[in-house]
């Protein structure tokens, strides 16, 4: 059974406030960017955007959940600076709780790049590979158990780009949420059940144990954000097994790969180039990287568990 009690009634998030629903739809769809191109915001002085460029990508991020933000910096260059610079951007807007993550350089960021034989335990994640990367959003697997801290909100930026390929589909998970109620407000019943999807306990190589995961598709936290946790990977991964959540998968999974969908953008970021966004949906295609290691495909990611700006009045009733 969802448990709608802990969403405020006059949420348009709510299952049973079909009239705030309407009324924050009205919204949403007015306000969202039409083309992947109105999601760029060129800045003149990184990390220290003016009023303008903060205001820009925070109207992004409340319309659409994200922003792509353009530093113009296409040498490719990878240093200890950049890193530091990427810290300083991201706590103007709010993004300070970084996540520890295993893969974590000294400069507190993950560097997403084609791992060798050697790296373990990066060595055979997907991420780390030239193969392509299924819908999903970051960190699913941190829900529901004791010390998780859900991942709200991401950045990242292109160093360099692969030789070929690399491109990221992204969808604002709002919409999804949208689509879904549209068709059927029961998919969003079942996709706000407390165990529509459980990823099983994980055990590191250290031995460390990861607990099992188990949760919601959609929640809206205490702060009245809706956020998402899915993952179109078919392995390890347990859906409640009944037909009403096995209809909003499937009409989840039409939704991000029927190609009708107007706010379902492919982008391939430029060197300089950078998202920042409250964990979006995103894709990430084959690519074939560069011979020359200086050159190869290179990324710099923060995960947060905080959102890129507190929230922000909408219409709920």
């Amino acid at each position: 059974m969802t448990e709608i009690k802990i969403i405020p009634e006059g949420s348009p998030f709510h299952p049973e406030n079909a009239r705030g629903f309407a009324r924050w739809k009205e919204w949403k769809l007015a306000a969202h960017p039409r083309a992947p191109e109105e999601l760029v915001v060129p800045l003149g002085n990184f990390p220290n955007p003016s009023p303008a460029e903060e205001e820009a990508i925070l109207h992004l991020c409340k319309s659409a959940n994200m922003a792509i933000y353009d530093t113009g910096r296409r040498g490719g260059g990878d240093s200890p600076q950049l890193a530091e610079e990427l810290k300083i951007f991201a706590a103007r807007f709010g993004l300070t709780n970084r996540e520890h993550h295993r893969s974590m350089r000294d400069h507190e960021l993950v560097d997403i790049r084609v791992a060798s034989a050697q790296e373990r335990p990066r060595q055979g994640f997907i991420p780390y590979t030239p193969r392509r990367l299924l819908w999903h959003t970051d960190g699913y697997y941190k829900f529901g158990f004791p010390g998780a801290q859900p991942v709200r909100a991401m950045i990242l930026h292109c160093v360099r780009q692969a030789k070929e390929g690399g491109e990221n589909e992204l969808l604002d998970p709002e919409v999804a949420y949208l689509r879904l109620r549209e068709r059927n407000p029961g998919y969003i019943r079942a996709l706000m059940a407390p165990d529509a999807m459980t990823i099983p306990e994980f055990v590191e190589e250290d031995g460390s144990v990861r607990p099992e995961s188990k949760g919601p598709v959609f929640w809206v936290d205490a702060e009245g954000c809706l956020n998402m946790r899915y993952t179109e990977r078919s392995r390890n991964i347990v859906w409640a097994d009944d037909p009403l959540t096995r209809e909003a998968l499937d009409a989840l999974r039409d939704l991000l790969h029927g190609g009708n969908e107007p706010f379902l953008f492919r982008v391939r970021l430029k060197p300089g180039q950078g998202l920042i966004c409250n964990n979006v949906l995103h894709t990430r295609t084959a690519f074939v990287d560069h011979d020359e290691p200086e050159r190869r495909r290179l990324l710099y990611r923060g995960r947060y568990t905080n959102r890129v700006t507190a929230p922000q009045p909408m219409p709920t009733t």
